[in-house]
């Protein structure tokens, strides 16, 4: 038997290649490696934040999917949120705070649709143009400082902790606050999307000019589409903002881009089923964006570069299903081929077979041909075959 010496397996016999024990001793060290990766800490952080990000891409779902319109004010948006909701809860008021900053979103957005059904503006510049005058508007809101914080004041999440001592509710209670108000959001737009209102602004996204001919106005439905993207964008923020006890300028940068790999992610992972499952799919998406995310950190590269594995994630998500798509193409136009290349096999052996014989009954006589005036070809057979009567094919 081997010795344990600092919790390490020390015989040499037990990791020879050709070793059982060995194996085993190799396969432990690997279930070990990965369990240090995974931690159960990271897997909360990656679903609690999964969960608060998953807000954000359910408000791309409204923009880019249902509407069929690039918003790009999502960055300034998310900041805006979390400035409002971290002044608000600075005035004691942290559950409020949630509420102001979704009215401060639905602000964000019917600018943004403002600019877009009554100015001209194109989808994409409307973004810009909001997202780069938000700046200056949240430092507005945080008194024209770049960072708050959070810690001597009231929270949701201080305050649901002190309700109960249990250690297990001590170490979920932050997500178990999450989940309620992604399920909660979740529930409410899948039947707010069932409505008349619903189902006009998802018909717009499809088709604006049938939408016109339906007597429904399309810029309306634009506008509401976007104040319901824009708060919940912006409460993903205040929630954020307080999970984290702080509110920092920069929170929003990049925003736009993790939403959009949680919402291409949670479309490959959901393509059919009702609107309450396609939205789940999105959460799903957000949730498994962040475990890859946490997985690349864990793999000893630098938090610098958390915005390359993004880009990558980003890019590899968008990809994949046109690469799928490409390659199942492929695949059928392969097997067009091969089904034409064995209709020529078999009719070139069809006509072979039928040459191999004309010319055998050619050689004993009993057939020969004959050109007509058109130039086409009429058999004759002998009279040895009929009794001496000529046979002539009429084609009738």
């Amino acid at each position: 038997m081997g010795e344990i010496r600092n919790g390490v397996l020390t015989d040499s016999d037990f990791s020879r290649p050709g070793s059982s024990e060995g194996y085993f001793w190799k396969r432990n060290q690997e279930e070990s490696a990965m369990a240090a990766i995974f931690t159960m800490s990271i897997m909360q952080s990656a679903l609690e934040l999964g969960c608060i990000y998953a807000l954000v891409a359910i408000a791309l779902y409204i923009s880019f999917t249902l509407l069929n319109i690039a918003d790009l004010s999502t960055d300034g948006c998310f900041t805006l949120g979390c400035a409002v909701g971290a002044m608000v809860t600075l005035a004691g008021h942290p559950i409020l705070a949630f509420f102001a900053a979704m009215a401060a979103g639905v602000c964000s957005g019917f600018v943004t649709a403002f600019l877009q059904t009554k100015m001209g503006v194109p989808s994409i510049l409307a973004g810009i143009i909001v997202n780069t005058g938000l700046y200056t508007v949240n430092l507005a809101v945080m008194g024209f400082s770049s960072n708050i914080n959070l810690y001597s004041c009231d929270r949701l999440f201080s305050m649901a902790k002190e309700i109960s001592d249990n250690e297990i509710y001590r170490d979920w209670y932050e997500f178990g606050i999450v989940l309620a108000i992604v399920l909660v959001v979740c529930l409410a737009l899948a039947w707010l999307l069932g409505t008349r209102l619903g189902l006009s602004i998802r018909a717009t996204g499809d088709n604006e000019h049938m939408v016109k001919a339906s007597s429904i106005n399309p810029g309306r439905m634009i506008t509401a589409g976007l104040c319901i993207s824009g708060s919940l964008t912006a409460l993903s923020g205040a929630v954020l903002g307080q999970y984290q006890k702080s509110c920092d300028i920069n929170f929003g940068t990049g925003q736009v881009t993790i939403a959009l790999a949680s919402l291409v992610i949670g479309n490959t992972l959901i393509r059919k089923g009702g609107m309450f499952r396609r939205i789940l799919g999105v959460v799903l998406g957000s949730c498994l964006y962040r475990f890859i995310a946490a997985f690349a950190l864990r793999l000893s590269l630098p938090a610098e570069s958390m915005k390359l594995v993004s880009a990558v994630i980003v890019a590899a998500a968008i990809a994949l299903p046109y690469l799928k798509e490409k390659a199942g193409l492929t695949q059928r136009k392969l097997r067009v081929e091969d089904d034409k290349s064995a209709g020529r096999r078999y009719a070139a052996d069809g006509k072979s077979m039928r040459a191999g014989r004309d010319r055998r009954m050619r050689s004993t006589g009993k057939i020969s041909g004959i050109r007509n005036a058109d130039g086409s070809e009429e058999n004759k057979r002998s009279n040895s075959m009929w009794g001496g009567a000529d046979c002539r094919k009429t084609g009738e």
